[in-house]
């Protein structure tokens, strides 16, 4: 990338009638920020700490409350991890450390079991995680990133070949970013200017900016060719420059909105989970012709392992992609779906996630849906059986109150919810 600087916090000193004044920098804003405080819920499977609960809790079949010591803006579930955003601007962590997805020491035996702040001065304003890394973005348009990225083959480094990072490293972007968006293995960073730079694994396509025969290990120039951010050129007719409004990750694949609302997709999609005709990867970016409806616009995507689940302006949440487990939420009888499916039997809908092979909503009167495969109780019904339907969590620590929004990792869930006024 040329000229590769670091962004700078603030403007040079200027004097004025004697006195100095420090211009701050001018604060990013977009839609996925969140303002509203909460409380933090988690169930499923724990067994390396990523509920929150210490050391002794390996399970929850029902949504617990978490001890945390603020208000709680965003809760993003990692693979085997858990991210938490607070009030303040400050970032708590739980879970596997492994490969340093927590961003903090950990070697006091249990002390990755409960949430604890992770050392970055900075006012954070949106969090992100992935399987075995987490991102964190700045008020001033910056992106910290911790952890590890891996391919097929294990570690492949985060902003170095073969290098994690146990502490906040800054991503050399030299733009304002706005959104960041996490699959297992990838990020996204969309900035200022409606630019996508990615970063991480490119094996299935998900960077969209990596040809197939370089994705192996960046092929003859390594792994900085994958690992170092770099911009999506995107044309489009008349040779336009494509800018981009929101950016969505699943798994393995990526969702990109365009500023003129077309839904562009590339990646996996060996199930249609991007909407393609085909079931080939896409290593470049697709206008996708399943998503075009003129009476409509996309707002939001989620993706599984081999799922999508979306949401229209409207409320309205369709599924794509593997039926496997119910994880489309069309019943028993459903089969793979090649383009957005309506799910019944849902209010309308505010947001919506997916963990690998489970899905959920959450209405816009405050109630949390859940389907999918059963097994590691993700999905608050107390059973292990897969639920093909949408189901309407409840539990204790659910009674009056209202769900803000869930994000489910490999074995766990997370809820953030407040008291009803």
């Amino acid at each position: 990338m040329k000229g590769k600087k670091n962004l700078k916090r603030s403007a040079p000193a200027e004097e004025n009638n004697g006195t100095t004044e420090v211009k701050k920098p001018k604060l990013v804003t977009h839609s996925s920020h969140k303002s509203v405080g909460g409380i933090v819920l988690t169930l499923g499977q724990g067994d390396v700490g990523q509920l929150g609960l210490g050391e002794d809790v390996m399970e929850r079949k029902r949504p617990a409350l978490l001890s945390l010591p603020e208000p709680i803006v965003q809760a993003e579930a990692g693979g085997m991890h858990t991210v938490c955003l607070g009030a303040s601007g400050s970032v708590y962590t739980f879970g596997c450390n492994d490969e340093g997805a927590l961003g903090r020491d950990t070697t006091e035996e249990g002390s990755e079991t409960q949430p604890a702040k992770v050392d970055l001065a900075e006012k954070v304003v949106q969090i992100s995680a992935g399987d075995s890394h987490t991102a964190a973005l700045t008020d001033d348009g910056r992106v910290f990133l911790f952890g590890s990225f891996r391919d097929n083959n294990g570690v492949i480094g985060l902003l170095e070949p073969m290098k994690k990072s146990m502490v906040p490293i800054q991503v050399p972007v030299n733009v304002p970013v706005v959104k960041i968006a996490s699959g297992n293995d990838h990020l996204v960073m969309l900035t200022s200017d409606g630019d996508l730079y990615t970063s991480g694994c490119g094996e299935q396509g998900q960077l969209g900016r990596v040809p197939e025969r370089f994705t192996n290990r960046g092929g003859r120039k390594g792994l900085e060719r994958l690992l170092i951010p770099q911009c999506i050129r995107l044309k489009a007719k008349g040779c336009r420059r494509v800018a981009f409004q929101d950016v969505f990750c699943g798994a393995y694949f990526t969702f990109a909105v365009s500023q003129e609302g077309h839904v562009y997709g590339f990646g996996l999609s060996n199930y249609h989970q991007l909407g393609t005709r085909t079931t080939n990867p896409c290593f470049a970016p697709q206008n996708l012709t399943a998503f075009k409806n003129s009476t409509k616009s996309w707002v939001a995507f989620s993706g599984g392992q081999h799922h999508t689940v979306c949401v229209d302006s409207e409320g309205n949440a369709y599924s794509l992609g593997r039926a496997e487990y119910g994880r489309l939420g069309l019943g028993e009888n459903a089969s793979e779906k090649a383009e957005p499916t309506p799910i019944p039997n849902l209010p309308k809908v505010a947001s919506v996630a997916c963990g690998a092979s489970v899905s959920y909503a959450v209405s816009r009167d405050g109630r949390v849906f859940s389907w999918g495969m059963g097994t590691n109780q993700q999905l608050g019904t107390g059973e292990e059986d897969d639920v093909w339907s949408p189901f309407k969590m409840t539990g204790k620590q659910l009674e009056n109150r209202e769900v803000l929004s869930v994000s489910s990792g490999g074995q766990h869930t997370v809820l953030l919810v407040k008291d009803c006024s």
